[in-house]
């Protein structure tokens, strides 16, 4: 892919939640076992913050949901391609990207739709990740990847 295309899309490189804002970026194989792995870095980039347990488990369902989409329908469980994930966290917000440079989605609107599946899942992905985050946006480009933003304000 053309590097011009990727960055357009990967906008998490370029993530900005303010001045005294604490940014890390990651990369690692498509790998299911590397869905457990995201969780615990976007938990653990909120530690310190005022979260409470539910909270913390909402970004984690919400982290998940992201990375398993890239995993399953992005790269069609090839274990050799990459995720990204960049989390930016300053006093008010939470921001996190999952990007995948995989087939990406031709219908945004109707793959946000609560319910709707291309392989018989259930489904839900979106619809968690817009229940527990307060901003959810979708960048895609077919053959091209996915980016998906989630933004969580911070007490």
């Amino acid at each position: 892919m053309a590097e011009h295309t990727k960055n357009t899309l990967w906008a998490g490189r370029d993530i900005l939640v303010g001045k005294d804002a604490n940014k890390m970026i990651f990369r690692f194989l498509s790998r299911s076992e590397n869905v457990a792995l995201a969780r615990l870095l976007a938990a653990a980039a909120v530690a310190e913050k005022d979260t409470t347990v539910a909270e913390l488990d909402e970004i984690k369902v919400a982290v998940s949901e992201a990375v398993s989409n890239a995993i399953i329908h992005g790269y069609g469980n090839d274990p050799q391609q990459y995720v990204e994930m960049s989390i930016g966290v300053s006093r008010q917000e939470l921001l996190i990207s999952i990007h995948d440079d995989g087939v990406g989605i031709a219908d945004i609107e109707q793959a946000m739709r609560p319910s709707y599946s291309t392989d018989g899942r259930m489904g839900l992905g979106f619809a968690f990740m817009q229940s527990f985050m307060d901003d959810v946006d979708v960048s895609s480009l077919p053959q091209a990847g996915t980016t998906v933003t989630m933004r969580k304000k911070l007490a």
